[in-house]
C-alpha cells in the first residue's frame, strides 16, 4: 500500500481498531453493515492512496469540492464537486486529488454492503437542486462519525451501524430520498436552500443569482426586500450558525470549524465570528461552558 498525505488542515479520521472490528463482525445486528475507518479531508492537496494489494472493504469517497480522480481495472475516472463513487472490496485501486478536494470518506463492511455499493462504481453526480437535502446527508455522516469518536461499546456501534444504512442510502436511492421533501417554488426560499446546501463551500452572489435565474442586481434587491438583508449577510449568518454549533457540539478546533464552515482563512473566519456573535470563537465555546477536554 502506498500512501501520501501531507496533514490536511481541518482533517478528522477514525481507524477502528481490529478488536472493535471483531465485536461488529460478530454481533447480530451491526454485522449486516459497519464501518471500519471514517474521515473528513478538507482542501486536501496531493492527496494519493495507492492499494495494490486489495482490502476486504468497500470505500465510499464523496466529494463536495475540488477534483479528484480513481483507477479501477485499468480504467482512470475523473470525479468532481458534488459528485461520489464505492471502490468495490478485493480489488485494487488507487485515487487521489486533482489539484485539491474536499471529501467525505467511510471504509465499510458487512453482509450487505455489496447491496449498497452495487452499480456505484463510476461517478454519480448529487447536485444541489430545490430538494437536494445535501445538509441532511452531512448530518448523518457527522453523527456516525461523532457516535464512534464517543465510545466503542456495542450500543454505539449498533447506532453508527443503523446510521450507515441511512447515509448509503440517500446516495443508493437518491430519488427516494428527495422525493420525501416538497420542492421550493418560492424564489427567496429556493435561494436560502441553496445556501444552507453550500453552508461548508465558498460561493458568491453570481452563483446563487444563476441557481434562482435572476442577475445579481435583481436577485439582491427582491432578497433583501423580502428579508431585510442581503444575500451575502445572510450566507454569513449561516456559517456562523453552524459554526456555533460545531463549538458546542464538537471537539473540532477552530481552525477546523473555519475549514468545515467554508473559510480558508482562520483569522477572517475569527473576526467574522466576532463581528457577527460580539465575542471570539473560542470564548464562545467557554460560555457555553464547553471544554474540548470534556469530550476525551
Amino acid at each position: 500500500m502506498r500512501r501520501r498525505k501531507d496533514g490536511f488542515i481541518g482533517e478528522q479520521s477514525i481507524v477502528l481498531s481490529p478488536v472493535v472490528v471483531e465485536k461488529e463482525e460478530g454481533d447480530e445486528l451491526v454485522s449486516s453493515l459497519f464501518v471500519t475507518d471514517i474521515g473528513y479531508y478538507p482542501n486536501a492537496t496531493n492527496h494519493y492512496m495507492e492499494r495494490k494489494t486489495p482490502i476486504d472493504q468497500y470505500v465510499l469517497i464523496y466529494c463536495v469540492d475540488g477534483r479528484g480522480w480513481y483507477g479501477l481495472r485499468g480504467k482512470r475516472h475523473e470525479v468532481c464537486k458534488n459528485e461520489f463513487f464505492i471502490l468495490p472490496a478485493g480489488i485494487p485501486h488507487e485515487y487521489g486529488a486533482a489539484d485539491e478536494w474536499t471529501i467525505y470518506w467511510v471504509h465499510f463492511r458487512g453482509e450487505h454492503a455489496s447491496v449498497y455499493a452495487e452499480g456505484l462504481q463510476t461517478p454519480h453526480k448529487i447536485g444541489v437542486t430545490m430538494n437536494s437535502r445535501i445538509r441532511d446527508r452531512i448530518s448523518i455522516f457527522e453523527e456516525i462519525f461523532h457516535t464512534l469518536y464517543h465510545g466503542n461499546g456495542i450500543e454505539e456501534l449498533r447506532y453508527a451501524s443503523s446510521l450507515l444504512h441511512h447515509f448509503l442510502a440517500t446516495m443508493r436511492y437518491l430519488t427516494l430520498y428527495r422525493q420525501s421533501l416538497p420542492e421550493q417554488t418560492d424564489i427567496v426560499e429556493a435561494a436560502k436552500h441553496f445556501m444552507h446546501e453550500n453552508v461548508e463551500n465558498s460561493i458568491g452572489l453570481e452563483a446563487v443569482a444563476k441557481y434562482v435565474g435572476y442577475s445579481p442586481s435583481h436577485f439582491s434587491a427582491v432578497f433583501k426586500k423580502a428579508t431585510g438583508t442581503s444575500p451575502l449577510a445572510y450566507f454569513n449568518q449561516l456559517k456562523i450558525d453552524y459554526a456555533c454549533q460545531l463549538l458546542r457540539e464538537t471537539t473540532l478546533k477552530v481552525n477546523q470549524i473555519s475549514y468545515k464552515v467554508g473559510i480558508e482563512d482562520p483569522l477572517y473566519f475569527s473576526r467574522l465570528f466576532s463581528k457577527v456573535k460580539g465575542l471570539s470563537p473560542s470564548r464562545y465555546r467557554g460560555a457555553c461552558n464547553v471544554s474540548v477536554d470534556d469530550f476525551e
